[in-house]
């Protein structure tokens, strides 16, 4: 048995529910590709994943959900910042699926009502706005409500850290697998992967590269300044290999991240993330997102700039979504 197959087998044992289309496209992006003078440029289209606009967090909910519903839960507690894709996503699993989904959600500077905090009203879920900053003290809000919606009777499920970083990286080691065959598919066999990430689906990029031995190496670019995001990713992808029952390891040494294209910080645009998000949208119809995916690909940009590639050499791009929080940016992407 390949190890393909067998990494296959060992991903249909864990528990999922079917709420996004998959494989996701890995589609080739020539018109960019002709004008940076790089390499060729292939985007896996994670934004095409269905449920609300797609993004990465439908597939890491395949796995979340998957493991609360066989536990056993009607009720999804899950919160971040107010225009937090993965909540956007994680409501509209549970409309799909007939659960409850209660969102706390920390106010900040885009707690409008626009963007992705528009959608997870239209899905239905219980929404508050809480002036709890986003991190630990959130995660103990949300266990705290947890607690509460047990004494009414429901059962509820909190998506959290490490348990749900842990699982990411399980749905990007499954990721890579569809790339291996895509790539197959194609005749290409890509040196690099670069996306956005300080977590499971950079875990589990560098997990599945290394369980079927590719050539493909992956590169991060982080959104947020996270301490200690070297062990975070480390820790879930070998959580997701011992989930998986794998004899691989991530070490230090595996992961390149990289903060020199935060800015200011999470959330508050760059100028050339603003110049990646127009060019890709020129040159190829695709739209990035500007929190996450303008980011990596303005890290990608300057890369290929800085002559990091031979026009010989291939390069994915994972495209993590986002794409509904521009509509809560029209005033920095409008005014520039």
């Amino acid at each position: 048995m390949t190890k393909l197959n067998t990494l296959l087998q060992n991903i249909a044992q864990i528990p999922k529910v079917e709420i996004g289309h998959f494989p996701t496209p890995l589609e080739e992006c020539p018109r960019l590709s002709e004008v940076l003078g790089g390499p060729r440029i292939f985007i896996k289209r994670e934004d095409c994943s269905g449920l609300a606009f797609g993004g990465n967090k439908v597939r890491q909910l395949t796995f979340t959900i998957g493991e609360a519903v066989h536990q056993g839960a009607d009720t999804i507690v899950h919160g971040a910042a107010s225009q937090s894709n993965h909540c956007r996503q994680a409501a509209a699993a549970c409309g799909k699926l007939g659960l409850n989904c209660y969102l706390r959600l920390s106010r900040d500077h885009k707690s409008i009502l626009q963007g992705n905090l528009l959608l997870d009203n239209l899905t239905g879920a219980d929404i508050e706005i809480v002036d709890v900053p986003f991190g630990t003290e959130l995660e103990k809000h949300k266990y705290d409500l947890a607690e509460t919606l047990k004494t009414q009777g429901l059962k509820p499920y909190v998506i959290a850290s490490p348990r749900s970083t842990a699982l990411a990286a399980v749905a990007f080691t499954w990721c890579i697998t569809e790339i291996y065959q895509q790539q197959e598919q194609l005749g290409i066999e890509a040196d690099w992967i670069y996306t956005s990430s300080v977590g499971g689906t950079q875990a589990g990029l560098v997990l599945g590269t290394k369980v079927l031995d590719m050539k493909m190496k992956p590169y991060a670019c982080a959104p947020i300044h996270w301490e200690g995001k070297i062990d975070r990713i480390r820790e879930a992808g070998n959580s997701a290999a011992s989930i998986l029952n794998l004899d691989t390891q991530v070490s230090d040494s595996d992961i390149l991240n990289t903060d020199d294209y935060i800015g200011s910080g999470y959330g508050y645009l760059t100028p050339e993330c603003i110049a990646a998000l127009r060019l890709v949208a020129n040159s190829e119809g695709i739209i990035l997102d500007p929190v996450y995916t303008a980011k990596a690909m303005a890290c990608l940009i300057d890369h290929i700039k800085a002559g990091k590639f031979s026009k010989e050499d291939v390069v994915i791009f994972l495209h993590t979504g986002g794409t509904p929080a521009l509509f809560a940016y029209n005033d920095e992407l409008t005014n520039t």
